[in-house]
């Protein structure tokens, strides 16, 4: 047949374009198809080969112009026809902007994390002077069969192959390769470690690319290195303990005290080698830990502890690669659980700040996520972080993520005066006012609103011209949040409330239908917390016509809820004074008031700040007569006199005091249900113990006697005067608004009542907050 050959035919057919995984360049496959003819053009012999070409693109820079340098790569290499030139030019284009990684490239990449390990060079011991070819493998796969050093030899050179992406799919079909690897790590880490870390970044190798995750999960590396992970950190602790007692029983002679030296240079030399150990292995497992079913495997094995126990190292890059593990696990409840417990915040601390860029950033991010959870915040405070996380604020780089943990800390009631002691405040003040009137930062306000929540803060936040430049900025944009703000400093009785005497006009002039009803809102919360004495607030009803205002939005559906409660507490600010009660009910709010308590009775807030008006109008003499006679307040007021409610229940015994003492017949009908609803509570007592007891209850002394009269609790004393704590206990110590017991100490920015401090976004403490993990 060779005889009879006569011509050769070869056919080049191009396939696909690519970048080079590793390097600045394009990689071209192609196919050739190579036959042999007889002489009489009949095909007698072919073979097709597969082939690739890699053409290197040094050139390529930021400011290289993509779209010339594709055409010269098509003119140059003729295996790219021209119709393919915008292929060309957006890989070039994806190449000018990749940023280096040791693993990007065609294969399919796990998903990229805000800061990624730097890539695994060979370690000390690793490197031979020898250049490995991957058609010799057999000839290295022969070495793992002999002693130790030959082993370390084999496997070295195989880690040379396996480093180029290109031979990895090449080694995975050679099963003869990879189960000798996977039979010598098994049986022999124990004795080397040089060994078991080439052996393991051989399939860290693999495990960089999701596609070979099956094959390192085969061979069970991810369980062989849990193992590895789990015996070389009992090891250390075994190192730490030889020189502690060493250095414990070392007496002041020379010699030994050579030997201890002797000792410690030794500990320092297996400590290095263990840490690249280390390294490699929790590498893979990261890499692995992609799939969270085998994450769920690892967490049952008790990653995190060991990974914290970790922490303790020096090595940066161990850390960062450590640290980056738990970020990743920390979004996953049982995790943080588990970091929880062994005491991972302390461990962190020592890292912030530190010199190392990567480290400190992804610790911050560690620690942002852990800060989702209330025990791990006061342990954050209690270990010292505050301060130490104030103090990078001023850090572009890590700015945004350290407001956000700051934002967390700062939900909190118990943590809020702690800022007081750290140079927070004046930092978040000056940028606040250094960015754009339309640029504020959304973390950086959300903090300014939390904090202005706590007393001393907000003093802080007002000194020198403060409050000055936070209203006129505020009243300029219009910036619902920074009037969030400001409504939670006006809250706070003392230094703070006669501050906005100057700024009550511009508050006032702010509430009109016309505005939008969020910034209203606000405006009216400021204005209902500033109860202060000398304030003429019928003036400023009068001034700005805001009584017609107050009463359109009375009506149940005229608005939302939090802007109407926010009305009603109005009003309940403004009737402490005698002439702005008197205009007020004779502008028939009060009727207003109890067909919005009808609408709303299932609302304690509601109830309450209602009744809290009622209180207001019969404690001056001028409206007394219009609440007693005039409307049916009093029987709304006896009916809420047994609400489940304590503070509604407090809030309706005081004011039905008043009303029994000035008008005789509803002193008597209240009288009369008091004296009912304690007989049937008495009644029902007696009947529950007879039931259960089967026994007779008979009273024979005055100290069994069920006591049938009202005390000051009750009915108003005999010389009808009011406890002079009862208005202080409405509107609290300073002076604030008067909130249920259900709503007690639960900071709510979306609710409207003045003295319930504003958390950003509306998000309760034990609510989702505002941010994501990381």
């Amino acid at each position: 047949m060779q005889d009879d050959a006569r011509y050769l035919k070869r056919k080049v057919t191009v396939g696909g374009l690519d970048v080079h995984p590793t390097e600045a360049a394009l990689v071209v496959h192609y196919e050739v198809e190579a036959s042999i003819l007889a002489e009489s053009g009949g095909h007698m012999l072919g073979d097709r080969k597969e082939g690739q070409k890699i053409i290197r693109v040094k050139s390529l820079s930021p400011t290289t112009d993509v779209g010339a340098l594709a055409k010269k790569v098509v003119e140059e290499c003729k295996l790219i026809p021209h119709s393919r030139l915008p292929e060309v030019e957006q890989l070039l284009y994806y190449l000018q902007n990749r940023k280096s990684s040791p693993v990007e490239g065609r294969l399919e990449k796990k998903e990229k994390r805000s800061v990624k390990p730097r890539e695994l060079t060979p370690f000390e011991g690793m490197e031979l002077n020898e250049e490995a070819n991957i058609t010799r493998v057999d000839e290295y796969v022969e070495l793992l069969y002999e002693g130790i050093p030959e082993k370390i030899r084999g496997s070295a050179l195989i880690l040379q192959l396996a480093r180029n992406p290109a031979n990895l799919e090449e080694l995975l079909h050679n099963e003869a390769a990879l189960g000798a690897l996977a039979r010598v790590l098994r049986e022999d880490w124990k004795q080397s470690v040089e060994l078991a870390t080439i052996i393991i970044y051989i399939f860290f190798c693999f495990s960089s690319f999701s596609q070979f995750h099956a094959v390192v999960s085969h061979y069970k590396i991810g369980a062989l290195c849990m193992s590895v992970l789990e015996h070389e950190l009992k090891r250390h602790d075994m190192w730490c303990e030889e020189l502690r007692k060493k250095s414990k029983s070392a007496p002041e002679n020379g010699t030994l005290r050579r030997d201890q030296d002797k000792a410690l240079r030794k500990y320092q030399g297996l400590r290095a080698k263990q840490e690249q150990l280390l390294r490699v292995s929790i590498y893979l497992l990261l890499n692995l830990a992609e799939d969270t079913r085998t994450e769920l495997k690892m967490r049952n094995k008790n990653i995190v502890a060991l990974l914290v126990k970790v922490l303790d190292r020096d090595d940066e890059e161990l850390l960062v690669l450590v640290v980056s593990f738990l970020k990743k696990l920390s979004i996953f409840l049982e995790n943080k659980n588990d970091m929880a417990e062994v005491d991972t915040v302390e461990r962190l601390a020592r890292l912030v700040p530190c010199d190392h860029e990567d480290l400190l950033n992804v610790t911050l991010r560690l620690l942002f996520n852990l800060s989702f959870d209330s025990g791990l915040r006061a342990k954050m405070v209690e270990v010292g972080l505050l301060p130490k996380l104030t103090g990078l604020l001023g850090d572009e780089n890590h700015r945004q993520i350290v407001m956000r943990t700051l934002y967390h800390i700062s939900m909190d009631d118990r943590f809020k005066g702690m800022f007081v002691y750290t140079d927070c405040i004046p930092q978040l003040m000056q940028m606040l006012f250094e960015c754009g009137e339309e640029e504020t930062e959304t973390e950086l306000i959300t903090i300014c609103i939390n904090l202005a929540a706590n007393k001393k803060n907000a003093q802080l936040i007002c000194e020198g011209n403060g409050l000055r430049m936070l209203m006129k900025r505020a009243l300029k944009t219009k910036n619902c949040l920074l009037m969030k703000m400001i409504r939670n400093v006006s809250q706070h009785d003392g230094q703070t409330k006669p501050l906005f005497i100057d700024y009550v006009g511009d508050l006032a002039a702010e509430i009109r239908a016309e505005e939008e009803e969020e910034w209203v809102l606000e405006c009216l919360g400021t204005l209902a917390n500033l109860t202060i004495p000398d304030l003429d607030w019928e003036l400023v009803l009068k001034e700005y016509n805001l009584v017609p205002f107050l009463k359109d939005r009375l009506k149940p559906g005229s608005a939302e809820d939090d802007l109407i409660l926010e009305v009603v507490i109005m009003i309940g600010t403004v009737s402490m004074d005698d002439a702005c009660a008197a205009m007020l009910a004779k502008s028939g709010i009060i009727p207003a008031l109890i067909e919005l308590l009808n609408a709303q009775q299932e609302d304690d807030e509601f109830v309450c700040q209602i009744v809290y008006v009622f209180y207001q109008m019969v404690f001056h003499q001028a409206t007394r007569d219009v609440i007693i006679k005039d409307t049916q307040a009093p029987a709304y007021l006896t009916d809420l006199m047994h609400d489940k409610n304590a503070e509604i229940r407090k809030v309706c015994d005081n004011t039905l005091d008043i009303i029994a003492e000035y008008d005789e017949e509803w002193g008597r009908k209240i009288q009369s249900e008091k004296f009912r609803f304690h007989n049937n509570q008495w009644l029902e007592m007696v009947e529950s113990r007879q039931a259960d007891e089967s026994e007779t209850y008979l009273y024979d002394n005055d100290n069994d006697r069920t006591d049938l009269f009202y005390s000051a609790d009750g009915i108003t004393p005999g010389d009808g005067s009011i406890s002079p704590d009862f208005f202080s206990d409405l509107h609290g110590q300073n002076g604030d608004s008067y909130h249920t017991e259900d709503d007690k100490d639960v900071f709510d920015m979306t609710s409207s009542s003045p003295g319930r401090p504003a958390t950003a976004y509306g998000f309760r403490p034990d609510e989702q907050p505002l941010y994501q993990y990381t």
